[in-house]
C-alpha cells in the first residue's frame, strides 16, 4: 500500500511540475485583434 502512495504521489508532483514548466515555457499568452464596428444610433 505504501508503494502505490509513493507513486501517486510522485506522479501528482510530476504533473504539477510539467503543468508549471508549460505555463512559463508555453505561449499562453491571447491573440490580440482589434475590433472596429460602425454604430447606429437612434437620436431624435
Amino acid at each position: 500500500m505504501g508503494r502505490l502512495l509513493k507513486t501517486i504521489v510522485f506522479l501528482l508532483v510530476l504533473g504539477i511540475l510539467a503543468f508549471v514548466g508549460y505555463a512559463y515555457i508555453g505561449d499562453l499568452s491571447p491573440e490580440v485583434v482589434e475590433v472596429n464596428q460602425p454604430v447606429t444610433l437612434n437620436v431624435e
